[in-house]
């Protein structure tokens, strides 16, 4: 099992929809989360893209220098940047940080934000143009050059001269909830990955993007991405999910549904549907809760619990056939310490973190605190 973190560059607090527990998200803070990310054994870290968030390549090149193993997941955006641009951009990250690019293939899901970067194609125009520039970006990627003419690109004699370090090229995640979104997953991606619906919605689409990669020769890999509220016991988990969300009114709610509505993604589609815009059965399946999609867009959904319970409801994705779990937390640099404390010891997880005796307080300024088996 693979275990991310998130990079909150859109903003971070700990009550959703107020700035009562809210932080500034400057450099030194990103670079605290960055950080326990790379100390705690987490793989790495997504950093999120769109006109919400801080630049993802920008922050994430500034974060090289400060971390040492960790992996960051940073987003290309087909038909706001050029195939060959990308290429370059991946190319040169790859071999500063030393092979810890992934890259996060992002379409695009509203209408509005993409009218403002100057995307005026429909839905299923949006998955062709993606389907192309993957194509052009491989071939610099895998060959270093490129001759492409479709639909929408034309590139002539296209170069990449300097080599990644990965190969045949950093692997490629991507989410797309629609047919056109499944059929670009089955051909190019490594990664298909999913938000945090039902099991049952899951093992749906497991099993849909499977038969389609078969019918291109291919294999591909799957992950999950979600929040977890994780406590010590059922009871202070519950009360820390409502916690995060009791500044959040009904005249909020009714704001952030409006805009959500306008989008064209099938999967912020799916994502809304499950809390209907209220707070009535927000526990959507056990220990999954729609509380955060009220006011977020994207990920809404948290897995909920206690330690053993938080793990054995990912365990039941894993089944599934999720191997890769994009996780977050409110707010982001303290929930990192908590979900590596709490919840990795039931996971099987592959943490290189060298563990010395010098953990907890010394008792009595002379023993060494003992470890509670």
């Amino acid at each position: 099992m693979k275990v991310f973190w998130f990079i909150p560059t859109g903003g971070d607090s700990r009550y959703l929809g107020v700035t009562t527990g809210g932080r500034e998200v400057n450099h030194a803070y990103l670079k605290q989360v960055a950080q326990a990310v790379d100390s705690l054994g987490y793989e790495g870290a997504l950093l999120p893209t769109g006109q919400s968030c801080e630049d993802a390549w920008i922050v994430a090149s500034s974060l090289i220098e400060a971390t040492k193993q960790m992996k960051f997941l940073v987003a290309v955006r087909p038909g706001i940047m050029s195939p060959t641009q990308a290429a370059r951009m991946t190319s040169t990250f790859d071999r500063i940080s030393d092979g810890r690019i992934l890259i996060n293939v992002v379409t695009g899901g509203d209408p509005v934000e993409l009218a403002g970067d100057g995307i005026h194609l429909e839905h299923h125009e949006r998955y062709e143009l993606t389907d192309e520039f993957l194509t052009v970006w491989k071939e610099l990627l895998e060959k270093g050059e490129s001759d492409f003419h479709g639909k929408y690109l034309h590139i002539e004699e296209g170069k990449q001269l300097f080599p990644t370090i990965q190969k045949p090229h950093p692997p490629l995640y991507f989410g797309g909830s629609s047919a056109a979104g499944q059929e670009v997953a089955a051909k190019h991606v490594d990664v298909y990955l999913t938000w945090g619906e039902t099991p049952d919605k899951v093992k749906e689409k497991i099993e849909q993007v499977r038969k389609l990669a078969d019918k291109q020769g291919r294999t591909v890999r799957f992950g999950i991405r979600l929040h977890v509220i994780v406590r010590e016991t059922e009871e202070e988990a519950w009360k820390a999910a409502e916690d995060l969300i009791k500044y959040v009114d009904d005249d909020l709610i009714e704001a952030s549904q409006k805009v959500l509505a306008r989008f064209d993604s099938e999967g912020q589609k799916r994502m809304t549907s499950l809390q209907k815009g209220g707070r009535e059965q927000l526990e959507i399946s056990p220990n999954l809760w729609a509380g955060i999609g009220l006011v977020r867009g994207g990920a809404g959904t948290a897995l909920v619990g206690d330690p053993e319970t938080v793990a054995k409801r990912m365990r039941e994705y894993e089944e599934l056939g999720i191997e890769t779990f994009i996780l977050s937390g409110y707010p982001h640099l303290e929930e990192s310490y908590r979900v590596a404390e709490l919840l990795f010891p039931h996971l099987d997880v592959n943490r290189e973190v060298k563990i010395t005796s010098l953990v907890g307080e010394m008792v009595a300024s002379t023993f060494h605190p003992k470890a509670i088996k």
